[in-house]
């Protein structure tokens, strides 16, 4: 059996959408668990459509998931050049040998008279007007310089069937089949062209894509056929539904929330929790085991978990991983990531990380959460009487001055300013006083930040707050009580 090798063929058109990094993921992952090769080549032949920048947005999502790429642009490999544009003199001998075969052949229809066809053909299709011109016909319009496209030359009865390791034996009939161009009359190859000269010339052994190419497939393998060329295996991928309001799902689209690896990353989700939760986007492991690393997709996945069905993306459900994938970090991998978010409300000011770490870890699902958990230590804070109030922990207006009063006093003396520190100072007090630990340390903590709201409660904000802020905070909300 010849070695794994799949391709990731994006054209640079604009953002990474999820659909697109879906086949990336599952094209490395279909060679990976083979111990084969993943191969990125960039299909640009589509000039119109082209994006400045698309291209580096293509390497950088690559990079930030993971993928590495055997061969590609930017690292070369034996099958080069690996940018279609760069390739375009390859696909006019084999277009020209598909006409010299019978397979294919010369269009010279304008675009008026094809334009005209969509209006008035039954199926809006190309009504093979130049499929069986004489000869000599053919001749005068190429000495005249008149522009042709190459078109496919589709059998007119009967049926071509394929087969698909996720959809099974599909057959069509032949007479469905538009004569599709092959070579523009740019000389540029259609997308379908060139993705099957490619795929032969790269020695691509399985072609993994969307749902929606299922119907172009026979296209394809009448190509490998007409050339005689070994036809690949074929992954076919479910669609990815959103959900609607109503609680319907459509194909996913912008209304759905962000479909681009960029937007998703941008409004807080980690790169390798994307890749995780796409992963399950239509791929079933063998277990109920769901948060994966990279290293552990390549080692449990198969072609056969791969479902039929659309698959649903489900906010909340990347939203819980992303939570789940904090709660593993490691304290020093916490603060990697949260420091950002830290200096974007603290400044560069010196505090003990430490404390929002352990209180925060727990309680954030995206770390562009941290700013607005955080705000209330870097504003002064705003009180109103009612803040005091809490039936739960029995705190109210008459008891409220004289927990902060003794508080204030007992919190003066401690040197050890620390979390055990001021929890030791407090806690000893609410006995003294007589009072449920609640009744003392809600007004502390309400005049400490403001808020009956914060992470982690009223030790690990006066802690972090320092001694000098903390007390400057507790004596300004007791005069305000």
């Amino acid at each position: 059996m010849a070695d794994v090798r799949t391709r990731f063929a994006p054209s640079p058109t604009g953002f990474m959408h999820v659909g697109n990094l879906r086949t990336a993921l599952y094209e490395y992952l279909v060679a990976k668990s083979q111990g084969g090769k993943f191969i990125l080549r960039i299909e640009d032949t589509d000039q119109g459509r082209l994006v400045e920048g698309a291209t580096d947005v293509i390497y950088q999502t690559l990079d930030m998931v993971g993928l590495r790429h055997d061969e590609g642009p930017d690292v070369g490999g034996e099958f080069g050049p690996y940018v279609q544009s760069e390739r375009k003199d390859s696909y006019k001998p084999y277009a020209e040998l598909l006409v010299k075969k019978g397979k294919a052949y010369r269009c010279f229809c304008t675009k008026e008279r094809l334009d005209s066809l969509k209006e008035t053909s039954e199926f809006g299709g190309y009504d093979r007007h130049c499929r069986d011109l004489p000869q000599e016909e053919i001749d005068r319009l190429l000495a005249e310089g008149t522009p042709y496209v190459i078109r496919q030359k589709m059998p007119l009865e009967g049926t071509t069937s394929f087969t698909d390791e996720v959809y099974g034996t599909i057959t069509v009939n032949n007479e469905e089949l538009e004569d599709q161009v092959l070579l523009k009359t740019d000389g540029f190859p259609t997308y379908n062209f060139a993705n099957v000269i490619d795929d032969h010339l790269m020695n691509i052994t399985h072609v993994v894509r969307g749902q929606e190419y299922l119907s172009s497939a026979p296209k394809y393998n009448l190509l490998y056929e007409a050339f005689d060329w070994e036809i690949p295996t074929y992954v076919h991928l479910p669609l990815i539904m959103g959900k609607n309001e109503d609680g319907s799902v459509s194909k996913l689209s912008k209304r759905h929330g962000s479909t681009s690896f960029q937007g998703l990353v941008e409004e807080g989700y980690l790169p390798e929790v994307i890749t995780n939760y796409i992963a399950l986007l239509g791929w079933a492991p063998k277990d109920t085991q769901e948060i994966f690393s990279l290293k552990e997709l390549e080692e449990n996945f198969s072609i056969d978990g791969i479902s039929k069905s659309p698959a649903v993306f489900d906010y909340d459900k990347l939203l819980w991983f992303n939570g789940e994938y904090i709660k593993k970090m490691t304290p020093e991998e916490f603060e990697a990531h949260a420091m950002p978010f830290y200096r974007e409300v603290m400044g560069e000011g010196d505090y003990d990380w430490k404390i929002l770490n352990e209180v925060l870890q727990p309680r954030v699902n995206k770390f562009n959460e941290i700013p607005e958990k955080i705000a209330f230590f870097a504003n002064q804070p705003e009180y109103t009487s009612e803040l005091f109030i809490n039936k739960k922990s029995k705190a109210n207006l008459e008891n409220a001055p004289v927990m902060l009063s003794n508080a204030i006093e007992v919190l003066e003396g401690v040197e050890n300013w620390t979390v055990d520190g001021v929890h030791d100072a407090l806690i000893p007090l609410a006995e003294k006083l007589g009072v449920k630990n609640g009744t003392l340390l809600w007004p502390v903590r309400i005049a400490a930040a403001g808020q009956t709201v914060t992470p982690g409660g009223a030790m690990e904000v006066l802690a972090f707050l320092g001694k000098e802020e903390a007390l400057r905070r507790l004596k300004d909300g007791l005069a305000k009580i």
